[in-house]
C-alpha cells in the first residue's frame, strides 16, 4: 500500500498594530498608483533613445520596474495576512507586541524605550523593534521591575524593565 503525501500550505500570519497596517496600505497605494506610473514613462523614454543592448536608462528603469513590483507583491502578502494585535487579554504590566517598553541597562542604568512590534512595521531607527529581535524575544512575556538577560550578537547585557505601556 503506498503512502501519500500531503502538503499543507501555512501562510505566514504578520502581527501588526493598525497604524503599520495603515502605513502598509499607503505604501501600497502610492507604488501602484504614481510609482508603477512614473517607471513605465522612464521605461518609453528610454527605449526611444535606440539600442536596448547599451541603454543604461532602460536597465536602470527596468531594474526599478522588478524592485517595485516585488514590493507590491510582498505588501499585498503582509496587508493580506495582517494579524491586528490585541493586547486587551494582556496584563497592563506585562509586556507584549504593541507595547511601548522602558527599560534600564544594569548595572549602570542607561535607559531605552522600544515600542515593540511586528516584523512588517520594524523600524530601529524610530524605536520600533521586530518581535522576532533578540531584546523583544527576551521580554516578550516578562512584568514590570523584572530583571532580564538579553543574548544579543553583541553579548548578554542585564535589563531591569522599569516602564510597560
Amino acid at each position: 500500500m503506498m503512502q501519500k503525501e500531503i502538503l499543507i500550505m501555512v501562510e505566514k500570519v504578520y502581527p501588526m498594530t493598525e497604524e503599520g497596517k495603515a502605513k502598509l496600505e499607503l505604501e501600497l497605494e502610492e507604488l501602484k498608483t504614481v510609482k508603477r506610473g512614473e517607471i513605465i514613462e522612464r521605461i518609453k523614454i528610454a527605449r526611444s533613445f535606440g539600442d536596448l543592448s547599451e541603454n543604461s536608462e532602460y536597465e536602470s528603469a527596468k531594474d526599478e520596474q522588478a524592485f517595485v513590483e516585488g514590493r507590491i507583491t510582498t505588501l499585498e502578502t503582509m496587508i493580506r495576512f495582517a494579524e491586528i494585535i490585541d493586547n486587551n487579554n494582556v496584563n497592563q504590566d506585562e509586556v507584549a507586541l504593541g507595547k511601548t517598553i522602558t527599560f534600564i541597562e544594569l548595572p549602570d542604568g542607561d535607559e531605552e524605550e522600544y515600542i515593540i512590534v511586528g516584523s512588517a512595521e520594524a523600524d530601529p531607527l524610530a524605536g520600533k523593534i521586530s518581535n522576532d529581535s533578540p531584546i523583544a524575544r527576551a521580554l516578550i512575556g516578562k512584568k514590570l521591575n523584572d530583571e532580564v538577560t538579553i543574548s544579543t550578537p553583541g553579548g548578554d547585557m542585564s535589563v531591569k524593565i522599569v516602564g510597560v505601556k
